[in-house]
């Protein structure tokens, strides 16, 4: 008996007709009665009021019950909402299929850009502990040089001073892998031993190096990826203890790694690496004593040992780098700072900002999206009015009708959510498509858990939005004014109609953010795309090889400029024999204009200190410079034209004294106001020899579209020979068949050379704009849409207000107003709203304009032609949406609207 009257508190609890603490008074009050009728019976007052309290429970019998009822009928509640919200959607089909289609757009194109941002910024690095790896770079301060490389003698000082638990550079290089039937390019990677143990990566089979090995040149093995082992053997499950030749030299293969492990490179040519070869970095093929001012390893990764952080890692640094500088002051001139990154950072590179702009685009057509379902649902609680305001008088509370509106709301969005995922899904292979190879950790984009997840928190969050206008209305319905209507349409509130003009406003600016963004981006792009060049990329195809590179410098063949002349002659003269050849040339990948990765392979041996003869570089200008070694014929080829002095020519060999032809911004920076040619120079290694100028030609963007004056630095190959070659033609050429042409002359010279590579110039400009461009075409295509759903955001809500104004129409059209009045009337409430939206908008995307400046080129981030432009598209666009249910209005019967309710 008491349990049931317990229960009935908690019916009466769940049901709102009481508040807790009134049942709980009323409780204590059935406590005292129950006390005083046990001491009438003859216990103490004490003891009866401990055996009532005993019967009764106490508060916490009354609360459980509560918290059992509430359970009990909150899932009944809940199916019974969803039932009935499936009804209702069930009936306007029409409704549902608009606005499910509506949120599938904004959910699977958010959920698209969120997977590339979860891969590529939010999960960690694929190793274990990833938070303890770093990179080490290091800059030098007095001339303005950063991420300048170490050198050996600084690898040993990292490797030996007790601040991390293993460090190793990642030399990212090509090699030449014979044996097979056409000689082929691998990528590889030299490492020390420890790299392995550093990144806490175990091999697929065998093992690894040897983390404490730390003997000159490189170890006699290597370890593989595992889609070089099933590519080039096969899937052999006895590849283990077998031999490769690489460069001439013969490597054990001693592991394989699993499928799906990578090094972590910044860029495409620092990624899928298939060869993992280990050195201490001294010994044959680089110095036995490796001087401490000659940087030619790249930038060191590490581990920080445990339970350190970076931010001590960086202290005990700072003090290291200090010892250093003060022992060691001669090799320090310029300075000496070294920094820490997580390792993430250095992988994530620059394209941090664009995806987050992507992410921030996106996320706007989404609320575009929500607001524009916002204001549906508005539209349909009005015609919905009559039918609230009935089941509230037959007994229905008010939160039960809020809530009854928010799972509806959250229905429609589960189902949107449901359909933008399956259409994810689906087309997930051509979307991966449209991203650029340069992203990094491109491999690792996938619809994972997480991303899923985020879809569902989405969709839901997106269901409470929308849905959280018209349940807000709902809950302060007018019941006696709706049901003296007496059956007649609801015209709905003022304060309805207003929140509906606020969302119109606010989906009008955001859209006009995104379209003046996308501009920005547009304008910027179209400025790159018509740059002068200063070089001529028509009718010019590079076509890759690689000289073998043998670890015992005796055996090497083309070890001196000597040696790799006359090859380099004779492939010149075959290659313009060639049909459709009008021109030949050579240089090393990072003469290759605005190809990027090529550039890469070069690292820090393509760049070095220079040395002034009679006096120093001005101390703001940079004197580290990169060299580009090219043959005579390139410079003709490429179309940059010469300025002052002269061009290499037949004499420029190994045994004449060395020559060079620099830009004129190098000339500009390193002697302003003087004359360039004569001058001299030299680079800061031991041994370097003196290098006089002897020509300037005009500056180009080989490096940069964005910037022309680059200081260039050009050497001759046949004094300066390179071991990475790309061949440059020019002509009529047949681009499908001259890659294999220029292999049959390059492998009729020496077979055991791979070719590779083959692309057109106009390819590799192209490429160099593939993040721009794609970054560029994303906000676009976000903004179009944007504007779209603007534009049928304003639309409805002027179709409904001449709807909802049909019968005034009536009455003014049977007084004699013009038609023309009735479309000024109903234009003017239109572009009210659009100048609103624009005004919002503008503020608004001065403030967005300002932070994607680092994206754009030769646009101000308030260029005022884009701004103006935008702007009047977007209100010609917001009239054509009003113009379209004004002409409605214009032709109203005023007979049909005198009858109309």
């Amino acid at each position: 008996m008491i349990l049931a009257y317990f229960r009935s508190l908690a019916a009466r609890f769940l049901d709102r007709s009481q508040t807790e603490t009134e049942l709980e008074e009323e409780l204590r009050a059935h406590i005292r009665l129950r006390t005083d009728d046990l001491e009438r019976s003859g216990l103490s007052r004490p003891d009866a009021e401990r055996r009532a309290r005993i019967e009764f429970g106490g508060h916490e019998r009354f609360k459980e019950e509560c918290r059992a009822a509430i359970a009990g009928n909150f899932i009944d509640i809940l199916i019974q909402d969803v039932r009935f919200s499936v009804r209702m959607l069930r009936k306007s089909r029409g409704f549902t299929v608009i606005v499910v289609l509506t949120i599938a757009l904004g959910i699977g194109a958010t959920t698209a850009i969120f997977s590339v941002v979860d891969a590529t910024l939010l999960q960690p690095l694929p190793y274990p502990q990833s938070q303890q790896l770093v990179s080490i770079q290091a800059d030098l301060p007095a001339i303005g040089a950063h991420d300048v490389g170490m050198s050996q003698p600084e690898l040993q000082d990292f490797q030996q001073s007790g601040i991390f638990e293993y460090v190793s550079p990642a030399w990212f290089d090509e090699n030449n892998l014979t044996g097979s039937a056409q000689p082929a390019r691998v990528r590889i990677v030299s490492v020390a031993p420890s790299y392995f143990a550093l990144l806490r990566a175990q091999p697929e089979l065998g093992r690894t190096f040897d983390p404490q090995h730390n003997l000159p040149g490189y170890l006699p093995e290597v370890v593989i990826s595992d889609a070089l082992w099933k590519r080039s053997f096969g899937g052999d499950p006895n590849i283990l203890d077998k031999s490769i030749r690489m460069d001439t030299d013969l490597y054990r293969i001693i592991g394989v790694m699993p499928p799906g492990f990578d090094s972590p490179g910044r860029n495409s040519e620092e990624r899928n690496i298939e060869v993992w070869a280990a050195t201490s970095f001294y010994g044959p093929p680089l110095p036995d004593h490796p001087v401490r001012n000659r940087r030619n390893l790249p930038t060191l990764i590490a581990r920080l040992k445990p339970g350190s952080t970076i931010a001590s890692a960086q202290n005990q640094l700072d003090g290291l780098v200090a010892s250093v500088q003060n022992q060691f002051a001669g090799d320090y001139p310029n300075g000496w700072r070294v920094r820490l990154l997580p390792l993430k950072e250095t992988v994530v590179g620059d394209v941090r900002q664009p995806l987050l702009l992507l992410l921030a685009a996106v996320a706007v057509v989404l609320l575009i999206g929500c607001v524009n379902v916002a204001n549906l649902l508005l539209a349909r609680a009005s015609a919905r009015t009559h039918e609230m305001a009935i089941r509230r008088a037959l007994g229905a509370g008010q939160n039960r009708l809020t809530r009854q509106l928010l799972t509806e709301s959250l229905l429609l969005s589960l189902l949107g959510g449901i359909a933008g995922i399956g259409t994810l899904f689906l087309a997930q292979e051509s979307l991966l498509r449209l991203v650029p190879e340069t992203l990094p950790r491109l491999n690792q984009i996938s619809i994972s858990w997480s991303v899923l997840i985020f879809a569902l928190l989405t969709s839901m969050l997106s269901g409470i939005i929308f849905g959280l206008a018209p349940a807000l209305h709902a809950s302060r319905l007018d019941l006696i004014h709706v049901l003296n209507q007496e059956g007649r349409a609801s015209t709905g509130s003022g304060e309805r109609v207003q929140t509906r003009r606020v969302l119109v406003v606010t989906e009008l600016a955001l859209s006009l953010v995104l379209m003046i963004s996308a501009g920005l981006l547009l304008h910027s792009f179209w400025d790159l795309l018509n740059v002068q060049l200063g070089f001529n990329p028509q009718s010019v195809m590079s076509v890759r090889t690689r000289m073998p590179y043998p670890n015992d410098v005796k055996i090497d063949k083309y070890a001196t400029a000597a040696q790799e002349a006359p090859f380099i002659r004779e492939l010149l003269r075959r290659c313009r024999s060639l049909s459709g050849v009008e021109e030949a040339a050579l240089g090393d990948p990072a003469s290759i204009p605005l190809d990027q990765s090529q550039r890469e392979l070069n690292g820090l041996e393509g760049k070095f200190f220079l040395t002034f003869d009679g006096q120093r570089a001005q101390p703001e200008a940079p004197s580290m410079v990169e060299r580009s070694r090219v043959t005579p014929e390139y410079f003709h080829l490429v179309g940059i034209p010469l300025r002052r002095g002269r061009l290499f020519n037949e004499f420029d060999e190994d045994t004449s004294p060395q020559v060079a032809v620099v830009n004129e911004a190098f000339a500009r920076v390193y002697w302003p106001n003087e004359d360039a040619i004569g001058k001299r120079f030299k680079s800061t290694r031991p041994n370097s020899p003196w290098v006089t100028v002897v020509g300037v030609i005009a500056n180009a963007r080989t490096q940069s579209l964005a910037q022309s004056d680059v200081p260039q630095l050009y050497l001759n190959v046949y004094q300066n020979p390179a071991k990475h070659l790309a061949i440059f033609l020019r002509g009529h050429l047949d681009i499908a068949s001259i890659a294999d042409q220029v292999r049959e002359q390059v492998q009729t010279l020496d077979p055991t050379l791979p070719v590779f590579g083959a692309q057109t110039l106009r390819a590799t400009v192209s490429e160099f704009l593939l993040q721009r461009r794609f970054s560029m075409e994303m906000v676009g295509a976000f903004a179009l849409t944007a504007l779209l759903l603007a534009a049928l955001g304003i639309y409805g809500v002027i179709s409904y207000l001449v709807s909802e104004r049909t019968h005034e129409i009536g009455i003014r059209l049977a007084l004699g107003a013009q038609r023309s009045n009735i479309l000024r009337i109903i234009l003017h409430q239109g572009l009210t709203l659009a100048f609103a939206g624009a005004l919002v908008g503008l503020v608004c995307a001065l403030i967005v304009s300002h932070l994607m400046a680092s994206l754009l080129y030769g646009v101000r981030p308030t260029d005022p032609l884009t701004f103006a432009s935008v702007a009047l598209l977007f209100l010609a666009v917001a009239l054509f949406a009003c113009y379209l249910p004004a002409r409605r209005a214009m032709r109203v019967d005023p007979m049909i609207a005198l009858r109309y309710e």
